[in-house]
């Protein structure tokens, strides 16, 4: 119970990596807000997670969006304790050049303006209250890059950089702001990365993954527990590798 009277809000929670992030919280004690784009899920997860969910629909790319995300969340349970921005999209292998311009605007839309917006929208009542805890999902895509995936490498790139100027800045007001880089997890974006799912594209992954095995979303959910509870009180501008010793 080391989240225990905690409040959450994590985005891009109705699966995955979030979900998990999510139901971790919940058996922590804390309560969570599922803020994401697929309403309908996002309720049935917040159903299945009991009385201590609840979610809200957001574009984390529009401000407009993310501005009525957090006026209905801070009538809710006031300005959260804790907030992850976990909301993520990814791009199939191609040449960087082959990128349409539409898909690169939304990927820096969700992967890096998202982090600018909910900053914006939430920082300063944890300014004002002296404390705080962000974690922003990164990758070991923005340590270690793949080739063919350079835009999302590069959006991911930018979450570390941001992570430690953040934590530097708000530092002084006692919001602490860390990152975890995800290593290739079982989540839907998985097939996106590989291009394809066959067994042979998966056996080249996880050749590149010392233990041996892709990640999953309690894997990541363990790592961001630990991160945003008070265990962690004297680490912030941390990038935490989760990633079973793919970037050694």
């Amino acid at each position: 119970m080391r989240l225990k009277d905690r409040t959450a809000v994590v985005t891009g929670a109705a699966s995955g990596i979030g979900a998990g992030i999510a139901d971790r919280f919940i058996s922590e004690g804390a309560r969570v807000v599922i803020a994401d784009m697929n309403g309908d899920a996002a309720a049935a997860l917040a159903s299945r997670l009991g009385p201590q969910a609840s979610s809200v629909v957001v574009d984390v790319g529009n401000l407009a969006s993310v501005d009525a995300m957090a006026k209905h969340i801070t009538a809710l349970i006031g300005v959260p304790d804790i907030l992850v921005n976990n909301a993520g999209i990814g791009h199939t292998p191609q040449p960087l050049e082959g990128l349409e311009p539409e898909l690169f605007d939304r990927l820096f839309a969700v992967n890096m303006r998202s982090v600018y917006l909910t900053a914006r929208a939430f920082i300063p009542g944890m300014r004002e209250r002296k404390s705080g805890a962000i974690l922003n999902i990164a990758s070991t895509a923005g340590v270690s890059p793949r080739p063919n995936l350079t835009w999302y490498n590069a959006s991911k790139g930018w979450v570390i950089t941001a992570t430690r100027s953040m934590a530097v800045e708000l530092a002084k007001d006692g919001i602490r702001v860390n990152a975890i880089n995800p290593v290739a997890s079982e989540t839907p974006l998985l097939s996106t990365f590989m291009g394809q799912d066959t067994p042979e594209t998966r056996a080249r992954f996880l050749s590149t993954i010392p233990l041996g095995r892709f990640a999953t979303p309690t894997d990541m959910a363990s790592a961001a527990a630990f991160l945003c509870s008070d265990d962690a009180s004297m680490i912030t501008g941390v990038a935490l590798e989760v990633d079973g010793g793919r970037c050694i």
